[in-house]
């Protein structure tokens, strides 16, 4: 069973079990009450930037935040997707079956949104929002980094002694042994 998991299956399961109950959270907690939950530490560099740079109303600030709860709950569903896909042997043993799919879009917009929060805690100056947001992108990319080198496992080679002499003989001629006199 252990040898259907690929190294980037294995991956999104574990960043599943960390984003989902983290962002789900969040974006509940911002759905609740979408100023006080935009101003906690998740999402409050969106919040203090949205505030500073943007001069966002009252409405436009809960719109934004109910936007903000949309995106971290998309990113959820498409790890979930995933995470129902792996389960099954089935899905996870063939390569065009969506598992690698739903893997990738929640990893795309999962780092998009981490990233924009990245760069406007870092221009608001939250330092504890920019780590976390670092430390979440890091987790993300790595995770694409490893789905994008990783290949398709080959299969196995059919040993010499198993070929018959007629298999041999119509082999092209680009493809003759060395030792063929």
């Amino acid at each position: 069973m252990s040898s259907n998991w690929r190294i980037s299956s294995f991956n999104g399961a574990l960043l599943a079990a960390y984003f989902i109950p983290v962002w789900t959270i969040i974006a509940f907690s911002i759905m609740v009450s979408p100023i006080h939950g935009l101003y906690e530490r998740p999402s409050v560099s969106i919040a203090l930037y949205a505030s500073d740079h943007l001069h966002l109303a009252k409405m436009a600030t809960v719109r934004l935040a109910w936007l903000l709860a949309l995106a971290r709950i998309t990113v959820v569903a498409f790890f979930a997707v995933f995470l129902a896909m792996a389960a099954f042997a089935p899905f996870r043993k063939s390569r065009g079956s969506g598992l690698d799919e739903a893997l990738a879009v929640a990893l795309c917009l999962g780092s998009v949104l981490s990233f924009a929060s990245m760069m406007m805690a870092s221009k608001v100056g939250e330092i504890e929002a920019l780590r976390m947001h670092a430390a979440e992108l890091l987790m993300l990319l790595g995770t694409a980094i490893v789905m994008l080198f990783e290949t398709s496992p080959k299969p196995t080679a059919k040993s010499s002694a198993a070929k018959s002499p007629a298999t041999e003989a119509s082999a092209p001629a680009t493809e003759l042994s060395l030792q063929q006199p």
